[in-house]
């Protein structure tokens, strides 16, 4: 063997040596499986519903974000099958060259239109939105500016960005000014922020923002991820809940959870997109969504845009479990929405909680580092449009059971 090789082979495993030292010692998740309470992968064999097959039996799902209950729809499903049957199974390549159908430029209109912008490009996952958006906006002499509690998206396109990046406590709008005032006026000046923050529920102080986007000379993005298919008319959103949608310069969404697919989108004005269409990484380089994921979404927004009682119950069922959580005694937070943060403050205790939780037949998610501050672990209870008041007062009973022998409430 030449000696060049063996150096490249030697260095080869060098290489892999020191990464295989410096995960070795990581066994955190086997510490919880070692006493039966790891949350995590937990095997589905149905549908996503508010019951689903676990294990062999059926649990209450109160951990899906499928908020207008759509994704076991039968008529999202046959335009899902329709659009396999004539597309096939994917595009063989991104929307920049050969990835683009009928259909994704057909969705973006509807989208637009739905929205109240110009026009949108969609993604194949929500996620790639905020990484690739926000890094192609900025330049090494931009700010870009986030809640301290912004989805790991939003924190992963901050930190791909060349712009300076600041941030201010969580809807603290007097921090916001205090990094607002700092920062040179004709600076271009973006606010990234969730409309409805992902784990505990609450909203954004949207109006208090624009005030101070007007003061400073800003833009905002708003996230609805959590906000479409539950917030302002027709679900379109918290932007249109405050009546602020021509107030926020982009507009950002996903599919994958009230509209029963996958993929996101982003939404603004013509020249703005005409930009992200020609530059935006995680759009020109990534496979374009599929056929099927594609139709399904467009067929979901249909949906909500034509049954406007769908949200009507979702309202209903959360104003219920909202009622009995806080009669219960739970530490609910500042929650406004179907996500219902129940606050635990332990590590531990949260996965304990969810591990039983789920043995009394009631499917919930753990919220620990880095999702939230390590004081403000918590078990997440979500709501859809198909869940019934019986099933959350069967949830409400099990839970109150569980926090009691915990000693998290008296």
């Amino acid at each position: 063997m030449q000696p060049v090789l063996i150096y490249l082979e030697n260095l080869h495993l060098f290489i892999m040596g020191q990464l295989q030292e410096r995960f070795k010692s990581y066994r955190e998740p086997q510490k919880f499986m070692a006493m039966d309470v790891y949350p995590y992968f937990r095997e589905i064999t149905s549908k996503q519903g508010t019951e689903v097959e676990m294990g062999g039996h059926k649990v209450l799902m109160f951990g899906s974000n499928a908020y207008t209950g759509l994704t076991g729809d039968q008529r999202i499903i046959d335009k899902a099958k329709a659009a396999l049957d004539k597309y096939g199974s994917g595009c063989a390549g991104s929307r920049f060259l050969n990835g683009t159908l009928d259909i994704h430029v057909q969705l973006e209109k509807e989208i637009s239109k739905y929205i109240g912008k110009d026009d949108c490009l969609c993604f194949s996952t929500g996620f790639s939105v905020n990484q690739g958006v926000i890094p192609a906006l900025l330049s090494k002499d931009d700010y870009v500016i986030c809640d301290d509690r912004d989805h790991a998206s939003i924190v992963d396109g901050r930190r791909l960005a060349f712009a300076k990046q600041l941030h201010y406590k969580h809807n603290d709008m007097d921090d916001l000014e205090r990094v607002l005032q700092k920062l040179p006026y004709e600076a271009v000046k973006l606010i990234v922020v969730d409309g409805v923050f992902s784990m505990e529920g609450d909203l954004a102080k949207l109006p208090e923002i624009v005030e101070l986007k007007h003061k400073y000379n800003c833009s905002i993005m708003v996230d609805e991820a959590h906000g479409i298919g539950v917030f302002g008319k027709q679900g379109r959103g918290v932007c249109d809940h405050f009546g602020l949608t021509d107030e926020v310069d982009l507009i950002m969404g996903t599919f994958s959870k009230s509209l029963a697919s996958i993929g996101g989108f982003i939404a603004s004005d013509f020249d703005t997109i005409n930009y992200l269409r020609h530059s935006c990484r995680t759009y020109i380089f990534s496979a374009s969504n599929t056929p099927a994921a594609t139709a399904a979404a467009m067929e979901a927004l249909h949906i909500i845009q034509q049954e406007p009682e769908r949200i009507e119950a979702l309202w209903k069922v959360t104003r219920y479990a909202l009622k009995r959580f806080r009669e219960e005694g739970f530490e609910i937070g500042d929650t406004e929405s179907p996500i219902i943060p129940l606050y635990v403050r332990d590590i531990s205790k949260t996965f304990l909680v969810t591990a039983l939780a789920f043995k009394a037949g009631v499917f919930i998610n753990p919220v620990i580092p880095p999702a939230c501050a390590p004081q403000d672990t918590l078990v997440r209870f979500a709501l859809m449009a198909t869940h019934t008041e019986d099933q959350v007062e069967r949830a409400v009973q099990a839970l109150k059971k569980i926090f009691i022998e915990q000693g998290i409430i008296k």
